[in-house]
C-alpha cells in the first residue's frame, strides 16, 4: 500500500493523452493548454491501482479496476450501450454472448467479455433476459 496515492509515488503515471500527469496543472487548465483526452485516465493508471488493490487484499476492487482499464479504449457511446444491455429484460442471451464476443475481438476486452458471459448465466438463472 506504500505505492497509494499513485500521484505522490509513480513518476511515470500519464494521462489517456500520453501526457505526463505532472503537466495537468492548474496552470495548463487555465491557460486552456489541456485537451478532454489529458484529464481521462489511462489504463496503466488502471492496472497499477488493481494491483495495489489485489495486494491490499481487494480483489473484487482489482477485477472492477482491471475492467475499467479495458474500457478506456472503448468509445463512450458504446459503453452506454454495453450498460444499457446489460439491465434486466433488455437483451437475450444470445445477444450477452455476442457483446462478449465483441468485446474480446475488437478491444481485445477479455475480463470484460468474462463477465457479461457470467452475467448471462446468472440472468438466464434467474430468468431477466429478454424473451
Amino acid at each position: 500500500m506504500s505505492q497509494y496515492p499513485l500521484r505522490d509515488n509513480d513518476d511515470d503515471l500519464k494521462a489517456f493523452s500520453g501526457r505526463p500527469l505532472s503537466e495537468i496543472t492548474s496552470d495548463n487548465i487555465a491557460s486552456g493548454d489541456l485537451t478532454a483526452d489529458d484529464l481521462r485516465t489511462h489504463a496503466d493508471a488502471l492496472r497499477k491501482q488493481a494491483q495495489i488493490a489485489r495486494a491490499g487484499g481487494y480483489p473484487q476492487l482489482a477485477n472492477n479496476l482491471l475492467r475499467s482499464a479495458e474500457l478506456t479504449v472503448v468509445p463512450q457511446e458504446e459503453v452506454l450501450k454495453i450498460y444499457e444491455m446489460l439491465r434486466p429484460d433488455r437483451s437475450s442471451y444470445e445477444e450477452l454472448n455476442n457483446l462478449a464476443d465483441y468485446l474480446k475481438n475488437k478491444y481485445n476486452a477479455g475480463e470484460n467479455a468474462k463477465f457479461i458471459r457470467e452475467a448471462a448465466e446468472v440472468y438466464k438463472e434467474r430468468g431477466i433476459l429478454r424473451r
